[in-house]
């Protein structure tokens, strides 16, 4: 789900949601470039969710890839856990179909 950068993008919070493109550098030395589809809490713990924004051979327009927001370092850390990476995507999906029904039945 989630491709581990070679040097890891300094990044704080604010910085991820208000910037439309974040680059990575992947294994090979190339740069990725992900939307910020959201920022989420996982049992205490701040992750990144990313889209790519230029769909390629490695991840597809449709993958969310997943890291770690590690605000002490200003850092993007890569989460090796294939169990702990489906837990926090079915959180997100769970937390966003809530909002979905918060905001249906406000209108």
């Amino acid at each position: 789900m989630s491709k581990k950068p070679e040097n890891e993008p300094e990044l704080e919070e604010d910085e991820l949601e208000e910037s439309e493109l974040i680059e990575l550098i992947d294994e090979q030395g190339k740069v990725i470039n992900f939307k910020l589809l959201d920022v989420t809490e996982y049992k205490g713990v701040k992750y990144t969710l990313l889209l790519a924004a230029e769909p390629n051979e490695e991840i597809a327009e449709d993958e969310v890839v997943i890291f770690r927001l590690n605000e002490k370092d200003e850092t993007l850390e890569p989460v090796e856990s294939e169990e702990l990476l489906q837990e926090i995507f079915d959180f997100y999906q769970q937390e966003a179909d809530g909002e979905d029904l918060l905001s249906d039945e406000e209108n």
